[in-house]
């Protein structure tokens, strides 16, 4: 059990080394921790929190770094003030109002904007197209024997797929199986379509057929952006570890999975092994889920070094997150 001079010499070190990544000595830490203790005693507390495991002498240097249960102790200690610096905040506040368009385009430039700020690796997931309802369908001819499906999805997405008829399909069947996929796929989950009834045509069910299959290749979409890989691989020495993390973070199911088991744990924070993908173990994620008219609709994390600044990722993870999840609420365009 730590005592208040011990976490406060413990969060000095800790916030030192995050600004300068130098293992820190007695010198340092008398002069920024600002209590009146003579060497000996913070060489001793010092020594009491390695015994501890809160921190760790490098063989190279008579100074000490944070381990991950420092880190997990400070991150518990602190609590995020929710409001970013001035020019942070005025960053995010223009993206948010000069932004319009596709979700697509949303969510890959809120990733650079969230990797800008952070100078970290950012991760934006988007909904799931599956969970998402389909609000108007159209279907447009674009040569004798082939046509355009344009889905428009609640989730703001549009989606458009190219599908292939014989060349004795007419426009007017072309309006009709419109009007007939239409009935049976507007207000419904994309998950939950599988086919529609048949109308008796076997041209127009032939176009029915084919934009039902073209559908169902959204079914299991789920929007992933990563932008600032080049961040992680510069917060590193060794060129293992950089191998190893961008080989993980280029797996899109691995990323989404890691930022979905975390918020299923109630985590903001896991550092180091804590989050259990171990080509990542050296590394650091922050999460703070997207909220739309009061659901889940997707996740901001920032991936980086465990030596990162946890305040400020953190705040600025949830200030994106929040902004990311009205304006998805409000509508993109």
């Amino acid at each position: 059990m730590m005592d208040d001079r011990s976490k406060s010499l413990l969060k000095t070190l800790i916030e030192h080394y995050i600004a300068d990544g130098q293992p820190v000595g007695s010198r340092a830490l008398s002069k920024f921790s600002g209590l009146d203790l003579s060497a000996a005693t913070i060489r001793n507390v010092m020594a009491d929190l390695e015994e501890m495991g809160f921190v760790a002498s490098p063989h190279t240097s008579a100074g000490r770094i944070p381990t991950d249960k420092g880190y997990r102790h400070f991150v518990d200690s602190i609590t995020p003030q929710g409001v970013l610096a001035a020019e942070e905040a005025s960053q995010v506040g223009d993206f948010f109002k000069g932004t319009h368009g596709r979700l697509e385009d949303l969510l890959r430039h809120t990733t650079t904007l969230l990797a800008n700020i952070t100078h970290h690796t950012a991760v934006v997931v988007g909904p799931e197209a599956e969970k998402t309802t389909v609000l108007a369908v159209h279907i447009s001819r674009v040569t004798p024997r082939s046509a355009t499906v344009v889905v428009v999805l609640s989730n703001h997405n549009v989606e458009n797929e190219t599908i292939q008829m014989s060349e004795d399909i007419s426009d007017n069947h072309i309006a009709s199986a419109v009007q007939h996929v239409s009935r049976h796929l507007v207000a419904r989950s994309l998950g939950d379509i599988s086919s529609v009834p048949s109308t008796n045509d076997a041209h127009v069910d032939a176009v029915c057929f084919a934009t039902i299959n073209a559908l169902s290749r959204h079914r299991n979409d789920q929007p992933v952006f990563v932008g600032g890989a080049s961040s992680l691989a510069n917060a590193f020495d060794a060129v293992d570890v950089v191998r190893d993390v961008l080989s993980t973070i280029e797996q899109q199911f691995v990323v989404v999975t890691l930022l979905q088991d975390l918020l299923d744990r109630g985590l903001s924070v896991a550092i180091g092994a804590e989050h259990g993908v171990e080509p990542l173990s050296a590394c650091s994620v922050v999460v703070s889920p997207v909220m739309a008219d009061g659901e889940i609709v997707g996740s901001v994390g920032v991936l980086g070094p465990t030596r990162m600044n946890y305040p400020q990722a953190l705040t600025t993870v949830e200030v994106v997150s929040e902004q990311l999840g009205r304006h998805i609420a409000e509508g993109v365009s």
